[in-house]
């Protein structure tokens, strides 16, 4: 098990149906969802400000967001459809296709992790969006489902568990859950009413830090990872 600790906070669009998070070069990108409401997002990551914004079409209900150079990948629930961006504008640059659901989506460094709300993280190629692999997730109790927005950090994934406050850390040569923590709490009793729930990991780089988020959450939160006490 391992213990969130709370490092700092902003405020964070409380309207955003938070789908995708990741920081890069100082910037950080937000896929948001549902049906006509669904963008692509550059925020600061130091006030939460929405700096630059890009609708996917009206009828499209968007999912996880990475960033690959000077590259965004977007996907989307069930239109089977993601998106290339480019990364300083957010521009559409193309569209692929594929088949099954779209949820979370990360990049290793050298492939695309993507998950479709089961236990499976299915691996593709980042030039092409072609799948090249994939893998179970599964901790002591059996399959691990319904995994959510992805971070690809340390060698490891880190996913967010759909309807729960879990984090679960995963292997993903082998699939295995190496750690796990519990996230509840974040928001105050007033807050968690109007929200809805925990969906956004995005690695600080050079640190061992994560800001994380939910869905229509009004604050971003910067957090480490500690061990749980014993």
């Amino acid at each position: 098990m391992l213990t969130p600790r709370v490092l700092g906070e902003v405020s964070h669009d409380k309207g955003a149906f938070t789908q995708g998070l990741e920081l890069a070069d100082g910037v950080l990108y937000e896929g948001t969802g549902l049906v006509g409401k669904s963008q692509v997002r550059a925020v600061d990551p130091a006030t939460g400000a929405v700096q630059s914004s890009v609708d996917l079409p009206a009828e499209m209900f968007g999912e996880g967001i990475t960033v690959v150079g000077d590259r965004i990948w977007q996907i989307t629930w069930r239109d089977g459809v993601a998106v290339e961006r480019d990364r300083a504008t957010l521009a559409e640059r193309r569209r692929v296709t594929y088949t099954g659901e779209g949820w979370g989506l990360c990049h290793d460094g050298g492939r695309l992790v993507m998950s479709d709300g089961t236990d499976r993280l299915a691996f593709r190629d980042p030039g092409t969006f072609a799948e090249v692999g994939d893998v179970r997730v599964h901790d002591a109790n059996g399959p691990v489902r319904n995994l959510n927005e992805l971070e690809c950090a340390g060698g490891a994934v880190y996913a967010n568990v759909w309807q729960t406050d879990r984090i679960v850390r995963i292997d993903p040569a082998t699939g295995a859950v190496t750690a796990e923590a519990d996230l509840s709490g974040l928001l105050r009793p007033d807050e968690r009413a109007n929200a809805d729930v925990l969906n956004g990991i995005a690695a600080v780089p050079g640190t061992d830090e994560f800001l994380v988020t939910g869905k229509l959450w009004p604050r971003l939160f910067r957090i480490r990872f500690d061990p749980a006490a014993r």
